[in-house]
Order: structure tokens, then C-alpha cells, then sequence
């Protein structure tokens, strides 16, 4: 019984340490500067908005020098999120222009930011309201599909893009969208088949 409460001490003191460890890591990271990067390929990479990078390292300007090293910020978006999200953008703009998929990763980035939806990605993208799911791919089941690596690459950068765009809230098919409501917004910006507006 003894040799048990020794070795299941000793895994606890590993364990704790490693996810002590991993949390850490989580937190923050150094980058060293490749001839050719960009603040935003960077941001894109790490999936944190270029605002932030450019804050935490404190630079105004673009200019990057290779050796130099970056901070880069603790992602304010969970792995698990950022999957739910690259499914959802997957299932909804399947065929769509490459900016259509980001364009979409983004409304549902502004409205965690917006006081009028859910504020976590997990809210948004399972919101019902009045009867309705926000978006198709929740109630016919597409959202459980896996992602393919254009969605994740989109929604990495729709991290980045973060509070630079124009503010879309909603995007629709005009071909085949029914609600006439959503005909009433104010379109931001048409990108494939897909209109978004805020």
C-alpha cells in the first residue's frame, strides 16, 4: 500500500509540474525573425491579432529585422475553439474564395466582441434564438465534420485580421437566403457567393 501512495504521489508531482509546465508555455513564446517575414505572416501563424504582436513587442512601424526576436501573445482563442470554428467556417463556406473563408471565421470573431451575441466562440456558433440556429451547419450536422486545412489556415488568420475589418456581424446567399430581415442590413463587403453585413 505504501510502494501505491509513494507512486501515485510521484505521478501526481509529474503530472502537476507538466500541466504547470504546458500552461506556461501556453502563456507566451519567442519567435526569432526569418529573412522575409511580416508582422501579419506572423500574426497569421500563431493565430493572434496583429494589433496585439505589434503591442506586446512595442513597434509602431512594420520594419523587422532576421534575428531579431518577438513575444508573441498568449492565444486568447483555445485549440478546441479554434477547431469548433475552422469546422463551422468548413460546413459554411465549402467552395467559397479563400477570403470568403475568412470573412466568415471573422463575423463570428465579432460577435464573441459584440455585446448583442453569446461572448465565447463555443456561444455563438451553437446560438438559438426564437427556434433558430444561427447557423445551418449546427442543425443539420455538418459542424461534426472534420475541417480541412484551408478553414484552419483561415480562421489563423481571421485571428489576426482581428479588429480590422469592417465590422460584419451576419452573411447570407442572396440566392438563397429566405429571412427578409437580413436583406435590411448594411452589406460590408460581397465576396463569392456570400454577402456580409453588419
Amino acid at each position: 500500500m505504501r510502494k501505491l501512495k509513494k507512486t501515485l504521489a510521484a505521478l501526481t508531482a509529474v503530472t502537476s509540474l507538466s500541466l504547470f509546465s504546458m500552461g506556461a508555455a501556453a502563456e507566451a513564446a519567442t519567435y526569432q525573425v526569418k529573412s522575409g517575414d511580416t508582422f501579419w505572416g506572423i500574426a497569421s501563424k500563431y493565430g493572434v491579432p496583429l494589433s496585439e504582436l505589434k503591442t506586446v513587442n512595442n513597434r509602431t512601424s512594420n520594419l523587422l529585422y532576421p534575428g531579431q526576436k518577438l513575444t508573441i501573445p498568449a492565444v486568447s482563442v483555445s485549440a478546441a475553439d479554434q477547431d469548433l470554428l475552422a469546422r463551422l467556417v468548413h460546413a459554411e463556406a465549402k467552395g467559397e474564395p479563400y477570403a470568403g473563408k475568412v470573412a466568415v471565421a471573422t463575423v463570428v470573431l465579432n460577435r464573441v466582441a459584440s455585446p448583442d451575441f453569446p461572448n465565447t466562440v463555443k456561444g455563438v456558433v451553437y446560438e438559438k434564438s426564437n427556434g433558430y440556429y444561427a447557423f445551418t451547419p449546427v442543425k443539420n450536422g455538418a459542424i461534426n465534420k472534420a475541417a480541412d486545412a484551408e478553414s484552419k489556415k483561415a480562421v489563423k488568420e481571421a485571428l489576426a485580421y482581428r479588429g480590422q475589418g469592417k465590422g460584419s456581424l451576419f452573411f447570407f446567399n442572396p440566392k438563397t437566403a429566405v429571412s427578409k430581415w437580413v436583406f435590411s442590413r448594411e452589406v460590408t463587403v460581397t465576396i463569392g457567393n456570400h454577402r456580409f453585413a453588419k
